[in-house]
């Protein structure tokens, strides 16, 4: 039965047009597997895992009993010269799936925090080792690292930056990869567009490479619109980054756990960065958490001085909390039991096959889709940036379907649970809004 709404005026939301909201309100009120129950209790099919986020599904039951085990046994601890096990042993399971070398894992608490932490850590790392005068970074246009200072100076989405002033100095950007003319309607990698990776010696030559810390990048740009990186470009950009001995940070909390169909992006991609920002799936969206996965040599140089020195002054509160800890061991369990990582390799061709049924629909300039994850660019109303991409989130949902707007692009990337059949009604229930929208 539906029940009254609660006064909306007092909760400033993020990202949302609160005013446009607030006189027309939707409302969640309950989750299952592949659906959340709308505040009048119709059935909503995710698209889009949450916010890119609940890869196990909603309420996975072996990952609520943990979460509720947890909050019967200890409920806080901090990390601070102390420790619990459930984040030890959920510590030791996430290095285990990560690349190799990767052998050590600094918890925070989202993705936008993991991001600051890893370049707080490369940083650090150049001035523990005898190169404090590496205090550059590069990130990319059309990038998303999150919404602290570090992730919207490394980041490219110009409406996250335009505010907020001048934001970290010494940093620069490379160029996006996107390119109607050359790769519209790609499946799949991009064949044009890896030679666009040498930019960087450009910017480099620049700024003297000796001065550059780290390049950060996310192996596809989610909330740009998931952009596919083209064939060999980030093996080009690890190379340049060998070169010149700068870090290379790859930005896997969209990319991580089983959304390319591999554990990380980059392991799909055949690249082996030196850190790794991670959050989203690593709880499936149960309990908020991240963290960055960090090579051996790196953290092997902060161990010297006094035994019972800090070595790195930096963490939160929150970090490794216990029922974060809980949720995540439980997810990465689930995750391996359940075997969604090839049930994701088995999808995504489902997946581009249906999308390319979109081609030629209204208003539609392109499609991308890479694993689980897919995308609908549309022509933009002049003079309304976004307009159209809500109109069909609105007309989706209205139809029992979440997906995702950025921009004027429609983001799809459904858990990693998702039968053929739920892909495909996912991708046929846009297909039939875009014939209903201006």
């Amino acid at each position: 039965m539906t029940n009254p709404l609660p006064n909306l005026e007092a909760y400033w939301m993020p990202f949302t047009g609160n005013r446009y909201f607030k006189k027309n309100p939707k409302m969640f009120k309950q989750a299952s597997g592949m659906f959340y129950t709308s505040y009048d209790d119709k059935k909503i099919l995710d698209g889009v895992s949450g916010l890119w986020c609940c890869n196990a599904g909603h309420c996975h039951p072996k990952i609520v009993e943990a979460v509720q085990n947890q909050a019967t046994t200890l409920d806080y601890a901090t990390a601070f010269q102390i420790g619990h096990p459930t984040v030890f042993e959920m510590a030791d399971k996430l290095v285990n799936m990560a690349p190799d070398g990767m052998n050590r894992v600094f918890f925070t608490n989202s993705g936008s925090e993991a991001v600051d932490t890893a370049l707080k850590i490369a940083l650090a790392y150049h001035r523990v080792n005898g190169e404090g005068h590496r205090t550059r970074l590069i990130g990319r246009e059309k990038g998303y690292h999150g919404v602290g200072f570090g992730g919207i100076s490394v980041g490219g989405m110009s409406p996250n930056r335009k505010m907020f002033g001048a934001m970290l100095p010494g940093v620069d950007h490379l160029k996006h990869t996107h390119n109607l003319e050359e790769n519209a309607y790609t499946k799949g990698q991009p064949q044009w567009g890896g030679h666009l990776a040498d930019e960087l010696e450009d910017i480099l030559m620049l700024h003297d490479p000796s001065t550059v810390a780290a390049v950060i990048m996310e192996p596809i740009a989610g909330s740009a619109g998931v952009l596919i990186p083209p064939v060999g470009y980030l093996n080009r950009i690890r190379e340049i980054c060998d070169k010149h001995g700068i870090l290379m940070i790859l930005d896997e909390v969209i990319t991580g756990f089983g959304r390319t169909g591999h554990s990380f992006g980059a392991e799909a991609f055949n690249v082996s960065p030196d850190l790794m920002t991670i959050a989203k799936g690593m709880t499936s969206g149960m309990v908020p958490m991240g963290g960055v996965l960090v090579k051996e040599e790196i953290y092997q140089t902060f161990m010297q001085g006094p035994e019972d020195g800090i070595e790195f002054y930096h963490g939160y509160t929150y970090s490794g909390h216990p029922l974060a800890a809980a949720a995540g061991l439980a997810t990465l369990k689930v995750y391996e039991e359940e075997g969604l990582f090839d049930n994701a390799k088995t999808l995504a061709p489902v997946l581009e096959e249906e999308l390319q049924t979109i081609k030629g629909s209204p208003y539609v300039i392109d499609i991308r889709n890479y694993g689980m994850l897919g995308a609908i660019e549309l022509q933009p109303i002049d003079g309304k940036p976004t307009a159209r991409a809500m109109n069909v989130f609105r007309e989706c949902f209205a139809k029992g379907v979440l997906v995702r707007t950025t921009g004027d692009t429609i983001a799809l990337c459904p858990p990693l649970i998702a039968n053929e059949d739920q892909v495909r009604t996912v991708v046929r229930t846009v297909k039939e809004s875009l014939d209903l929208i201006d």
